[in-house]
């Protein structure tokens, strides 16, 4: 028998055993070492049957697992008697090595023929042992096909009686799970805490199981036998009923809806319902089953839930929630749809709660709450309360100009009437404020804000009135509020400056000191002047920090001029005192701190306060101004005769400067002057200078109104006709040779 062409080594035959090529199988080297032929042997064997042997092991690893039966062939070649034993064993373990390929067996056997002669038969070349040792090869490779043969039969009798009994097993363990699984099942469908049921495509009920005749009413005859499409409600959605219809023509595999049902004593039972096709083995729709779980309860929850969160608890009306999903809704209707919004808020209603207290404050708004609500009965009108004594009207229409203006008055006029509260008639005023537009162009949160802007417009107003929203008033308001946020970062980056206007003497135009007026510098409004941003400072108590740096600054000024100029002049800086700084408890230490620290005598200093502040003020509100006084400090009366005060009240006053407000010295400003004017002014300089008091006028505009001044024998002056506000170094270079 030849090798296959695919074997390594030399040609087969006898030849083999004769001559071999000078390098390879046949090398002397190998055949005078039976050690090192017998590896060379079982290598071109390895290197036969590896491309045909499904195994993990690697080529040299095949080949030292093939060494010990290449040495059993060749010891069984030589032994005496001969034995066919090894061949069998060889072939048997060819088989458990997973060479079971038929082309590992013909391989193996080529490799015996041809080369187990040649690298193992030994010394003896005789043609007698030659012949002898080729016949015992030809039984060796007998025997191998005879033990490969009987071990690959006995493994696969084995492998396929261990496969009848796994398939007896199984078929056992199938039947056993069947019957368990119908088991469970059952049990399932009958102790289930949801209702299921069966029903043929037809829509006749098959089968229900106990839960679902609970959810029912318990009445299994009320079940049975009907169809599906007799349990319509009045508020199922033609959607449902269309899902239902493309499943039994088998176009969908399953639904979920929300569907509500009528039991059998008529109250309405809500279901989760999941409805499955059911097809037969060939795919073929058979039966529908549905899943149903009762959410009536958790319905009822959600709803009260839903109205708790959507509602205030006090009054019952929607809040702020609800209010704002039905704006949205208003705001985005379609073209030709307008709103209205009404934005109450009621006038002194925290004097109410203050005084009766919060309880009877409670009562005020639900019985305020009721009034709103017999206003807004029109389709497409709402009352809301927001929170607090807050709330607003919504109507909505075609045309809601003269709507919301006739809503706005019956809401002023359901509140005129007294509200009796423990005992107490109790007038309600409110402010309104008015947003109306088309819907479409504004947001929600936008509308509120200019509808509470307007509010605020007609409170400051008077109240017990509603105003219209205004564009640029909303500007100016949000501005304002911009301004408001902006201040405390803008003391501390240092936006803050001070320009310097001269104050100067009648008698004789020499500069007698300045009034420091603060500047802001704003990021993007530019300079702004006190009258934008000192209100607002005094509203959120920033005017307290921002006077104190203020006086810090002009204190430093006004020494710093001391020391640069000899001849003594300017000798004053005048500080602007708001009304909350008189009530600041470290006025006068601040004050005596500031001087202290800049070296700056306090004879200096004038303080200047409004006549307003003072209107009325008791002796605690004068206390601090009289130890600045009595320090030297001076103290002048800012805009005096705008505050309606009475002349007499100037004696108790601790007060040496009289700032007469410009409004008197307008008329001045020409030749001849108004007679009245000149006549008031010259009774109150008499009047001030009786009391020792200075007079300094503002707001000089004219060398005319200068003169008329100074023959009315003011002291001191200051307006643009000597010079506007601007920088300290500017004081000492002002030309001033018309103020004389």
């Amino acid at each position: 028998m030849s090798v296959p062409s695919q074997a390594p080594g030399p040609g087969s035959g006898r030849t083999a055993g004769r001559a071999a090529p000078a390098s390879g199988p046949g090398d002397r080297s190998d055949r005078d070492d039976p050690d090192g032929r017998l590896g060379r042997f079982a290598t071109i064997w390895s290197r036969a049957i590896f491309p045909v042997t499904a195994t993990s092991m690697t080529r040299p690893e095949v080949e030292r697992h093939l060494l010990p039966l290449a040495r059993k062939l060749s010891e069984a070649l030589h032994r005496r008697p001969f034995d066919t034993a090894p061949g069998h064993e060889v072939g048997a373990a060819l088989v458990a090595a997973h060479c079971t390929d038929p082309d590992a067996l013909v391989r193996t056997l080529g490799v015996v023929d041809s080369y187990l002669v040649l690298y193992c038969a030994g010394e003896d070349e005789s043609a007698t042992g030659v012949e002898e040792h080729r016949a015992r090869c030809a039984r060796l490779q007998h025997a191998i096909a005879a033990g490969y043969a009987k071990a690959l039969r006995e493994r696969t009798l084995a492998e396929q009686e261990a496969l009848a009994r796994s398939s007896l097993l199984a078929a056992s363990e199938a039947q056993r799970v069947l019957h368990a699984t119908e088991t469970r099942l059952r049990a399932v469908f009958e102790g289930a805490a949801i209702g299921i049921g069966i029903a043929d495509l037809d829509g006749n009920i098959l089968e229900v199981n106990e839960a679902l005749m609970r959810m029912f009413g318990g009445l299994d005859q009320y079940m049975r036998g009907r169809k599906v499409s007799e349990w319509v409600h009045p508020e199922d959605t033609p959607h449902v009923w269309k899902l239902y219809g493309e499943l039994v023509r088998g176009e969908r595999e399953s639904y979920r809806v929300e569907k509500p049902y009528y039991r059998t004593d008529g109250t309405v039972l809500w279901t989760n319902l999941t409805v499955s096709l059911l097809r037969d083995a060939d795919g073929r729709p058979q039966y529908q089953l549905a899943l149903m779980e009762d959410t009536t309860e958790r319905r009822l929850l959600n709803l009260r839930l839903r109205y708790e969160a959507t509602h205030d608890a006090l009054t019952g009306l929607p809040n702020r929630t609800l209010f704002f999903e039905r704006l949205e809704k208003a705001l985005s209707a379609g073209d030709g749809m307008r709103f209205g919004l009404c934005y109450l808020d009621l006038d002194g209603f925290k004097a109410v709660n203050d005084s009766l207290g919060h309880s009877a404050g409670d009562r005020l708004l639900v019985e305020v709450a009721d009034r709103l609500q017999s206003c807004a009965t029109a389709p497409g009108e709402m009352v809301a309360r927001l929170g607090g004594d807050e709330f607003v009207a919504l109507t909505t229409g075609p045309d809601t100009r003269q709507e919301v203006d006739e809503l706005a008055a019956r809401i002023l006029n359901a509140l005129a009437s007294p509200i009796r509260i423990e005992g107490r008639d109790l007038t309600v005023r409110g402010s309104i404020g008015i947003v109306e537009g088309p819907a479409g162009e504004r947001g929600p949160a936008e509308v509120l804000r200019s509808a509470d802007i307007t509010m605020y417009r007609a409170k400051s107003a008077g109240g017990n009135r509603f105003e219209t929203a205004d564009a640029e008033a909303d500007a100016r308001a949000i501005t304002r509020h911009g301004l408001t946020n902006a201040l405390p970062a803008a003391l501390e980056r240092g936006e803050f400056f001070i320009e310097y206007q001269p104050l100067v003497h009648l008698g004789d135009g020499s500069v007698h000191g300045a009034e420091a007026l603060v500047r802001w510098c704003h990021p993007q409004h530019g300079v702004l002047g006190p009258d934008r941003f000192i209100p607002l400072a005094e509203h959120t108590g920033l005017i307290v920090p921002l006077g104190r740096w203020v006086l810090e600054e002009s204190v430093r000024q006004a020494r710093f001029w001391q020391e640069r100029h000899s001849d003594g002049g300017p000798l004053r800086i005048n500080v602007n005192l708001s009304p909350m700084q008189l009530h600041h408890p470290g006025l006068v230490s601040d004050t005596v701190d500031v001087l202290e620290r800049a070296g700056l005598e306090p004879g200096a200093l004038c303080l200047e306060v409004t006549e307003s502040a003072l209107i009325g003020a008791d002796d605690d509100l004068l206390k601090p101004l009289r130890q600045l006084a009595e320090m030297g400090v001076d103290i002048a009366l800012d805009d005096f005769g705008t505050g309606y005060s009475n002349l007499a009240n100037l004696r108790r006053l601790p007060v040496s400067v009289l700032k007469l407000d410009r409004s008197f010295t307008q008329s001045m400003q020409q030749h001849p002057a108004d007679t009245v004017d000149v006549k008031i002014v010259e009774g109150i300089v008499s009047l001030a200078h009786s009391l020792s008091l200075a007079v300094t006028v503002e707001g000089v505009e004219t060398g005319a109104q200068a003169a008329q001044l100074r023959e009315l024998g003011c002291d001191t002056a200051q307006g643009w006709y000597y010079a506007r506000p601007g920088a300290p170094d500017r004081i000492h270079s002002l030309l001033l040779a018309d103020a004389v």
